[in-house]
């Protein structure tokens, strides 16, 4: 039984040290306290409701409260609430889902399943069997690792060593060896100077390329990148840039892993960000929406090539040496296979689709109006604005300001996020189009308040 809302408010974040937070910030300043959420809403401490369009952190796609999963977590507790795949053995869930999950991701390729706690195990976890795919080839020199300034890879040493962001390295240095940045396909700042997609696109392909033939093809694991840049800043690269990544990787030997923990299940307009760039990766890490978040979960999808290769292989290099006590939970299972249905049942991805094109839409419209606002991005229901003090010079706006707009729109009734200059709006997938009207004037409220 919870304390009453006054000793949650006097104890909010004094003894709970809160994710990619200042301790000290968060004591100065606690944050909101959530007590309940419905539809693709949630109500603080105080009883004030807000559209959540932060979409909880990328995977509440069909918003709270879904009764076909809260009920099969409830029935999976009663019946096996816990079992390890550890010692040779399996369970029902497991079973039944990995199927499931061969058949969802056929398009791209994908035939085996490898069961996570949430996606910094998936994308560790990939990491790990592109490295082993080799050695089990005879590659073992092929251990290096090239991603995308400006991506985001999770938390884990491995994680955070492929990430594009020196804020979530600098303070955990020196990281994994072997990991190595080009610049990503982004149009508003970039390297080369360049604002047209498409030249931006064969840019950074051919830095790719330079990298490659600097570090040596030979010495290369895999090239790993998101479909969509999120955390980053919401980044949509052009729809020739992935397929471009495909050919250099093939014809290097390369692998190519594609982290969807926030573009699988329908988010990008696709049921996958790689098919909706038409590309079939060799590994792909997923996670978030696959229980719609309501139980840590993820599993890593394994093409033919690569699974062919372990299958084959007939001495220890074949030996999976790693797992998670909670790999394959039977109550996570359970979720994802009540949520896969769920899923496709609402057909998301038409969807966040439309809505996307609806909230981009309204985000151009806001740059129009304000000069705060510098850049807009999106593709589907993934939007962020940059805002900056000043265009010309296309400076970042600080945090006072991004501070402003995010307490001004939570009091408007909306939740957003703010990333750096980034206001990110990752909202539920099965938002309307009246949703999206309130999204849009919660942000123009903010606007206001900080210009």
């Amino acid at each position: 039984m919870l304390r009453d809302s006054n000793f949650l408010k006097e104890n909010n974040a004094r003894h709970m040290w809160h994710p990619m937070a200042h301790p000290a910030e968060m004591q100065a300043n606690p944050p909101k306290v959530i007590m309940a959420a419905e539809g693709v809403s949630v109500t603080d401490v105080d009883g004030h409701s807000v559209l959540d369009a932060v979409g909880g952190l990328w995977n509440v796609n069909l918003g709270y409260s879904i009764d076909p999963v809260k009920k099969a977590i409830a029935d999976q507790l009663d019946k096996l609430p816990y079992y390890s795949h550890f010692r040779g053995t399996s369970s029902g869930p497991a079973v039944e889902l990995s199927h499931m999950l061969s058949e969802w991701f056929a398009p791209d390729g994908l035939v085996r399943s490898f069961f996570t706690s949430g996606g910094s195990d998936s994308v560790e976890t990939a990491l790990r069997l592109a490295r082993q795919y080799h050695k089990i080839r005879g590659n073992g020199e092929r251990t290096k690792f090239i991603s995308l300034k400006k991506g985001y890879h999770g938390t884990h040493f491995g994680g955070a060593s492929i990430n594009g962001n020196a804020n979530f390295r600098r303070n955990y240095e020196p990281m994994l060896a072997g990991c190595f940045q080009i610049a990503s396909p982004y149009t508003y700042r970039n390297p080369f100077n360049e604002a047209d997609p498409a030249k931006l696109a064969q840019c950074c392909a051919a830095a790719l390329e330079d990298e490659i033939a600097f570090q040596g093809p030979d010495t290369i694991a895999a090239f790993i990148m998101e479909p969509v840049l999120g955390a980053g800043g919401v980044i949509p690269p052009h729809e020739s840039f992935m397929p471009m990544v495909r050919e250099i990787c093939d014809r290097n030997g390369i692998l190519l892993i594609a982290d969807e923990v926030i573009t699988a299940f329908g988010r990008t307009g696709a049921w996958t960000g790689s098919r909706l760039w038409g590309v079939q990766p060799d590994l792909m890490s997923t996670a978030k929406a696959i229980t719609n978040g309501y139980f840590p979960f993820g599993a890593v999808m394994i093409s033919e090539k690569v699974a062919e290769a372990f299958e084959a292989n007939e001495d220890t290099r074949g030996f999976i040496g790693h797992g998670y006590t909670y790999s394959g939970h039977p109550v996570g299972c359970a979720a994802a296979l009540a949520c896969l249905p769920e899923i496709e049942k609402a057909n998301v991805a038409e969807n966040a689709a439309a809505r996307g094109t609806e909230l981009l839409a309204a985000a151009e419209a806001l740059k129009e109006r304000y000069d705060l606002v510098g850049d807009v991005r999106g593709k589907g229901l993934m939007v962020a604005l940059e805002l900056v003090s000043d265009r010309d010079n296309k400076t970042p706006a600080g945090k006072d300001t991004m501070g402003t707009v995010m307490e001004t729109a939570y009091q408007a009734g909306v939740m957003i996020r703010v990333s750096g200059p980034n206001i990110i709006l990752s909202p539920p997938l099965v938002i309307t189009s009246g949703d999206v009207t309130k999204i849009a004037g919660a942000v123009e409220a903010g606007l206001a308040a900080a210009g």
